[in-house]
């Protein structure tokens, strides 16, 4: 997605002029064009001001200076909510002027969003960057802070604020948001002319909006002794800059009669935290001791108990997978020869692989759009297209499908018109078709230049009886061998592939289970060498030969 709904970037400065250049490029860099970028001076009297506003010279349709009355230095919020009064877009990003983007950051988030109206942000994780001051000490420092959530899930409100409260570890400064959410909450609290303004802010969208918490990394956040929260830690003003947050909340949330036990549990546990440090630091030695206490204890079991007793104990302590030993496997329900259901999930919920393939076209839904062909049926289309689309197709090999507007075998399509379709959704279809080349060959042909093709293809599946004996079940499919097979026809920078699954999700897919009966953490987690599903992206050039 280059292109798509005008997105306004906010970066707010002052006294940044090591940094603000860099911050400013990362955002030229982005592959996703259609932004303004609003640069707020807060009252710098260094040399930031002037790359500011040689920028805002230079690129006068896409760069804005902007500053406060008087060339004032009105802190964090402040600084924001200038910029947000003075945006344009319908989406609205933020950069702090010593950190930068990854290139693909926008045009992600954007896809996001389009494709889940419900959202009113998306955010990421935040990779802690320190390796950029290019000491061979600080090369291998860099670590990426992952969300304390569930990833690639929209979460409704107040699900992420008492993860927020705990662990600190998202900051809205990574996220995207649609500006009628921050009118709604009302932009930041000027308050907070430092450290917290963006927490206070997400506090207030957290208890607003639903929020996609992303398993994407968009964002680096530059360590290093000049920023705001380091001089706070070594000053020793964070305790107390936390607390004013917490009270905040506190306030915040009974002023809109919030009675959410799970949340107002954590703000007390963490207020508690703050006002008493030593009765904390002294729970904390008590936490330590109770360590100690199980060591002594595992070195007490190494004398008396069996080997298994003490795997299962150790895994309890660690919160790692118990590996029992020969003979102690208890299958249960899944000691069988025969499936639990031969129809693939579809008698008792939503089948695996369709909850992989859901997950991959809402993804990418922006992409769905002007004259769409799918075969079978057009559900996804329907589905994940919406009004972008002006025209649905339905593709079957032979006479008798109601729903088909076009009858064709993909491998000797002739008569099917050249560079016709913006897009086409080939789910599970591969596999049926033994001549899988010339079946490419012909979607390249049909597509228009800079149409997209989506490809769904199974990696570890059940045959599919019923298809194999009407007309073949030839194909399973790696990753790798997916990249290769399209590469063939497709530019190798144009093909992109994804698998997905895990060692429980294609043992329950194979047994017939619904994604229902797995809970999203397990679905959600990807195992390179266990791939229920295959995806494959693949763009037509804009300058395409015939095949």
């Amino acid at each position: 997605m280059m292109n798509g709904p005008l997105t306004s970037v906010i970066i707010i400065f002052l006294n940044a002029e090591k940094f603000i250049q860099q911050a400013i490029e990362s955002v030229f860099a982005q592959t996703y064009t259609d932004w303004e970028l609003l640069l707020v001076d807060d009252g710098s009297t260094d040399k930031s001001t002037e790359i500011a506003l040689s920028y805002a010279d230079q690129h006068p349709a896409k760069v804005r200076n902007l500053e406060h009355m008087g060339h004032k230095n009105r802190g964090m919020s402040a600084s924001r909510n200038l910029g947000i009064r003075h945006a344009q877009g319908n989406y609205i990003a933020f950069l702090d002027a010593d950190d930068v983007w990854l290139p693909n950051k926008l045009d992600e988030q954007v896809a996001i969003l389009v494709s889940q109206p419900e959202a009113g942000m998306v955010l990421g994780a935040i990779e802690w960057w320190y390796s950029w001051t290019g000491d061979p000490k600080d090369l291998n420092r860099d670590r990426v802070a992952l969300p304390s959530t569930p990833l690639n899930t929209l979460a409704k409100p107040p699900t992420l604020l008492p993860s927020l409260l705990r662990h600190e570890t998202v900051s809205a400064i990574s996220s995207l948001v649609r500006r009628r959410v921050i009118e709604e909450v009302g932009g930041f609290e000027e308050s907070f002319e430092g450290m917290y303004e963006d927490q206070a802010f997400l506090a207030k969208v957290y208890l607003k909006a639903p929020v996609f918490v992303a398993n994407a990394c968009w964002y680096r956040w530059r360590k290093h002794q000049g920023s705001c929260c380091a001089i706070a830690v070594s000053t020793g003003q964070h305790g107390s800059r936390r607390l004013t947050f917490l009270n905040w909340v506190e306030e915040y949330l009974s002023r809109r009669g919030i009675k959410d036990k799970e949340l107002w549990s954590v703000l007390e546990e963490q207020r508690r935290r703050y006002r008493h440090p030593r009765l904390s630091f002294l729970s904390e030695h008590a936490q330590y001791l109770a360590g100690r206490m199980k060591g002594l204890l595992r070195r007490i079991s190494r004398r008396i108990l069996p080997v298994p007793a003490r795997r299962w104990l150790w895994a309890r302590w660690h919160g790692g997978a118990y590996c029992p030993p020969v003979g102690w496997v208890r299958l249960g329900s899944l000691r069988r020869v025969m499936p639990i259901s031969r129809k693939w999930g579809f008698d008792r919920g939503l089948p695996i692989d369709r909850y992989y393939i859901e997950r991959f076209l809402s993804a990418h839904a922006a992409d769905i759009r002007g004259r769409v062909l799918e075969i079978q049926d057009n559900t996804y289309t329907r589905k994940f297209g919406g009004d972008r689309v002006t025209r649905s197709d339905v593709l079957h090999a032979v006479e008798g499908n109601p729903k088909a507007t076009i009858v064709a075998d993909l491998t000797c399509a002739d008569h099917l018109p050249s560079r016709t379709f913006d897009c086409v959704i080939l789910t599970q279809t591969l596999q049926f078709i033994y001549d899988v080349h010339a079946a490419l060959k012909t979607l390249y042909r049909i597509l228009k230049p800079r149409g997209v093709l989506f490809v769904t293809c199974p990696g570890i599946s059940q045959i599919s009886r019923n298809d194999f004996d009407r007309w073949g079940d030839y194909w399973r499919f790696t990753a790798l061998s997916a990249q290769r097979m399209l590469e063939t026809v497709f530019p190798a920078a144009n093909v992109r592939v994804e698998a997905y699954g895990n060692v429980l999700a294609a043992t329950a897919f194979l047994q017939g289970l619904a994604a229902q009966e797995l809970r999203p953490t397990e679905l959600d987690y990807s195992d390179p060498d266990y791939q229920v599903l295959i995806t494959v992206i693949a763009v037509k050039p804009d300058v395409a030969p015939f095949l």
